[in-house]
């Protein structure tokens, strides 16, 4: 007969283990229940490899279902990926055990290798490998108190254990056995999010010297046509604003300050509070997350001393990694290693992910003039939005429920999420809807190696933003002349009731940006030139602290008998194509999400003959190609349903959100300067993007330092 140590050693063997009591007699008296050669063989037992310690350590922590005896698989044949090596009980999510994943890719439930460590062993029991990370369980000792969190399982009630991670260091003294553990990062949280490290409120003297942009914000008023005849009126008259925030400095922009680490950069620009709210599913377990690791380490080394940084890692639940802190030179360090201490596993809870980034924001005790979350996900939202998969009715689901009402609403603009959706299997919907009920913008990473481009580009606003809270008025001077609904994309605006005033929320821009609103009224017959309308404007300028305030600007019309033939703004033509063309992009949308792709595909066609007909679209004008081009791709990609669900609804959105909040995004290949269709890229987007395409990774990622903080993620590498 095979002694009970024997049988463990086979089942070890077939990626098996099993529950051995413990009560044996270590002078040979046999268990309980068992026999004598048993007992036997487990005092024998010390002379293997593995010792006594092992072999007691094969019992689980705590009883689970499968641990009341032996359960051996006859075949071997069970996946040892969704049951416990230690236990043989199944590992799946929401049963309510913790799981861990060693560095050999092996998982077990938490509470049966935490015994196993427990008892001295640091080796996986599947594979024999040795590992360098290890866990513990329990009521933590005060050695180990700085490394706890507590254990709370999805879908089951708090316990009061608690796990804590923990790194062996290699010893100098190799004769040395005593073992050497620090916490390998700190997960506990504190109950509020006021730590947030203090702004660097030094007094500055160069402001006026080395103040970041030019003078202040230009208004233009462009007509639909500079003259009307005296007997002749107009309804729907076409009037265009545009605005163009002042332009950036050299040393703003450049590769030689944009990093903010000289003092003229600091004070060329406002300071950014920044929150990053990852997605580190399991869906993102190798390429993806070593990229994302490489463009968050981009992120990082271009953010200065006075802006601050958070990053939020969400899976089934979040978690802050590290405080919101400058980004000094240490600050970095932390950032970095905090960083490449993500893991891949577990679900996709975007709700959890931005509750705690809009927590971080909230309650922060200081405040640097421009702030901003970017929330990447290359999953759906399965703990808090409901979808329907079933029935022929399609609800569309509650989207708005994933984004946390301090950032909705009235607040909107003040912290605007800027969504990336990482891959095919993303919810663009549901990031789209994310980005426009806060103000952001949705971007379309569609291949994995763009995700660093991606961030380049929506940092170079961020890093550059001369303009917030800006405001226009439109006031109606002639006393016949009315206003009709103004359009104005994503950006609120507003009409008196009588008709004679109007107004649009334009908030933030960034250096160089421009934005253009089109105004229509009805002009009534007149004898001579009339002043139709003013337009005014004021913002807050970010850097110097101070309202500016704007003289109006008056529209005259000349009203002369005759007009010899009709002369069109391009200008106004141009916007209208703009307008119209986004217009048709949202029918298309519509049609393909009710199946009608023909009917979306034509619809896109219709549009194209529009503007190549249009007076800008045959004058060569570079807006109406791109336009053009970008309908014709979305054409492209509405050709069949596969296609479409596959990348064309995300693409379609990514270009909604650009053209409604008239702010670049990344879609397809729009960040490549070979193709058309690349609108509303600032100056400072396209220094950092080509910073991005051009140098080489952060020498930190591709050396990372003797003790990275980390966990059983691999380290990043190069793309």
């Amino acid at each position: 007969m095979e002694t009970a140590w024997r049988r463990a050693k086979k089942a070890l063997a077939a990626n098996l283990c099993v529950y051995v009591p413990v009560n044996l007699d270590h002078d040979g008296g046999s268990p309980s229940g068992g026999r004598s050669s048993d007992a036997a063989a487990s005092k024998a037992a010390p002379a293997s490899p593995w010792g006594t310690s092992d072999y007691l350590a094969l019992m689980p922590m705590t009883p689970t279902p499968t641990s009341s005896g032996l359960r051996l698989s006859k075949s071997g044949s069970r996946s040892s990926k969704r049951t416990c090596a230690i236990c043989l009980g199944t590992m799946k999510s929401g049963h309510g055990h913790a799981l861990f994943t060693a560095e050999c890719s092996h998982t077990f439930h938490f509470h049966c290798i935490a015994s196993n460590v427990k008892h001295g062993n640091c080796v996986c029991p599947v594979c024999r490998a040795k590992w360098k990370e290890i866990p513990f369980q329990g009521p933590p000792s005060s050695e180990h108190l700085l490394g706890r969190a507590r254990v709370n399982p999805v879908n089951r009630p708090q316990e009061e254990g608690y796990m804590t991670v923990v790194r062996r260091l290699p010893r100098a003294d190799s004769a040395n056995r005593q073992h050497h553990l620090t916490p390998l990062f700190h997960t506990s949280e504190p109950i509020y999010f006021n730590d947030d490290e203090p702004l660097d409120l030094q007094p500055d003297t160069t402001k006026d010297s080395q103040y970041g942009c030019s003078k202040s914000v230009d208004i233009k008023i462009y007509p639909e046509c500079s003259a009307i005849p005296q007997s002749a009126s107009r309804e729907n008259f076409t009037i265009l604003i545009h605005l163009k925030a002042p332009y950036a400095i050299t040393d703003q922009v450049s590769g030689q300050n944009i990093n903010a680490s000289s003092t003229a950069s600091q004070t060329s620009r406002a300071p950014v509070d920044l929150v990053t709210v990852l997605d580190v599913s399991g869906s993102m377990a190798g390429t993806k997350l070593a990229l994302l690791k490489r463009a968050m380490g981009f992120v990082i080394q271009n953010l200065g001393p006075s802006d601050r940084l958070s990053v939020i890692a969400f899976s089934s639940t979040a978690r802050r990694l590290f405080h919101l802190r400058r980004m000094s030179d240490s600050g970095k360090q932390q950032a970095l290693h905090a960083v490449n201490s993500l893991m891949a596993g577990g679900g996709t809870n975007i709700a959890e992910g931005l509750r705690k980034g809009a927590k971080v924001i909230g309650e922060r005790r200081e405040k640097n003039p421009v702030c901003s979350i970017i929330l990447l996900s290359d999953g759906q939202d399965t703990y808090t939005v409901a979808y329907n998969t079933g029935g022929t009715q399609r609800t569309q689901p509650d989207y708005e429920s994933l984004v946390p009402s301090s950032i909705r609403g009235a607040t909107s603009h003040q912290i605007p999420v800027h969504a990336f959706g990482f891959g095919a299997d993303h919810d663009s919907a549901s990031m789209h809807a994310i980005s426009e009920t806060s103000g952001g913008t949705f971007s379309f990473i569609e291949t994995e190696g763009a995700i660093q481009d991606a961030f380049a580009q929506c940092i170079g606003g961020l890093l550059s933003v001369v303009v917030q809270e800006m405001w226009v008025g439109v006031e109606c001077v002639h006393p016949a002349v009315q206003l009709a609904p103004i359009k104005s994309g994503s950006y609120a605006s507003h009409v008196a009731g009588d008709g004679r005033s109007g107004s649009i929320d334009v908030g933030d821009l960034y250096a160089d940006e421009e934005r253009d609103f089109l105004v229509s009224v009805n002009i009534p017959p007149a004898c001579e030139e009339m002043v139709l309308l003013k337009v005014c404007c004021s913002y807050r300028d970010p850097v110097m602290n101070e309202t500016v305030n704007l003289e109006n600007e008056e529209l005259r019309i000349q009203r002369p008998e005759v007009v010899a033939g009709r002369s069109i703004s391009i200008e106004v033509d141009r916007e209208k194509n703009r307008v119209q063309a986004a217009e048709a992009m949202a029918a298309a949308r519509a049609a393909a999400e009710q199946g009608a792709l023909s009917d979306a595909v034509s619809i896109l066609e219709e549009r194209r003959r529009i503007l190549s007909e249009s007076l800008a679209g045959q004058s060569g004008d570079r807006l109406c190609s791109a336009l053009d081009a970008e309908l014709k791709e979305m054409q492209e990609r509405m050709a069949n349903r596969q296609r479409y669900e596959a990348s064309g609804r995300a693409y379609v959105l990514s270009g909604l959100s650009s053209h409604s909040w008239q702010r670049a995004t990344l879609r397809g290949d729009s960040t490549d300067s070979a193709t058309l269709i690349h609108a509303y890229q600032t100056p400072s987007m396209v220094t950092m993007l080509e910073r991005s395409q051009t140098l080489s990774p952060s020498p930190w990622l591709l050396n990372p330092p003797i003790h990275p903080v980390r966990t059983f993620s691999e380290q990043p590498q190069p793309r």
